[in-house]
């Protein structure tokens, strides 16, 4: 299933859907969030911003959509009721650019932007309770759909940690700047993409690398598990989103295209489907 939508008039940082999917929120360089109707395509709701809108989160029950960028600001803004003015959180001290943020619980908010740890906010309070340090600058970060695992990308490490406690549960190197992780639904391995072009694939466990794909001619920069684990996508510089198989077969409308192996030079053994736009 595909949707294409129109709207913004600027370039899209970042995109969210809610729990059920039945609506996408978009952050621009147009100073815009958007929220979309996601089986019609049809834009609901514009949120305007001062600056650069580079991330975007649906709260755990959907009623409100969260906010950031080129901003000191943390915005959350009230699906009920959108024209009503957003709730606003905002440190001094804090970095400009906020690259992302999430909902943890209804309550708690975690952000990351050009700085060396995680800010953790509790909107009861609109204040900052807790900093972890981290090695390196953030680059991204998930929270598994079971909600027990945090995993961040800082330089070469990916990183995991109790999003309850923030206490580390498990840390990797690797041998390339890595841009994105994600942790596989089973949260048996992780998938990670960075500045290589390649789709590299970890056993959680151990850390230790058991596949890696070729297939993009450029940074990998945003690479996700689907729900079932089935396949993971992956989004790059080259302007292409490839979907990867975890175990190759006939899976949805695709059929099997080959064996597959440790490393995949074949940049067909593994990958599905090449999007562009």
């Amino acid at each position: 299933y595909q949707r294409r939508v129109r709207g913004h008039k600027g370039a899209v940082w970042g995109v969210s859907l809610n729990s059920i999917a039945t609506r996408a929120a978009s952050g621009s360089a147009d100073y815009t969030a958007k929220i979309w109707d996601s089986i019609t395509g049809d834009a609901l709701h514009s949120f305007d911003h001062k600056r650069i809108v580079k991330t975007v989160s649906f709260s755990p029950d959907d009623k409100k959509l969260l906010t950031g960028g080129q901003e000191k600001v943390l915005r959350i803004f009230s699906l009920e009721k959108p024209k009503s003015e957003p709730f606003c959180l905002e440190e001094a001290n804090s970095s400009p650019n906020i690259k992302s943020a999430l909902w943890i619980s209804d309550n708690i908010i975690i952000s990351i932007a050009a700085e060396n740890f995680l800010r953790i906010w509790d909107i009861r309070t609109g204040q900052v309770v807790n900093s972890v340090a981290t090695r390196a600058n953030v680059s991204s970060m998930e929270l598994s759909r079971s909600g027990n695992v945090l995993t961040t990308t800082q330089g070469k490490t990916v990183t995991f940690f109790n999003p309850e406690r923030f206490d580390e549960l498990k840390s990797y190197h690797l041998n390339v700047e890595v841009n994105s992780a994600s942790l596989s639904p089973d949260q048996n391995r992780f998938v990670a993409g960075g500045q290589d072009f390649y789709a590299h694939v970890h056993d959680y466990n151990t850390g230790s690398e058991i596949e890696v794909h070729k297939g993009h001619h450029g940074p990998v920069h945003c690479i996700r598990y689907a729900p079932d684990g089935e396949t993971y996508a992956s989004g790059s510089e080259d302007g292409t989103i490839r979907l990867w198989q975890s175990t190759v077969k006939v899976y949805g409308l695709w059929q099997q295209v080959g064996e597959g192996s440790k490393d995949s030079t074949d940049e067909s053994s593994n990958n599905l489907l090449d999007a562009k736009d």
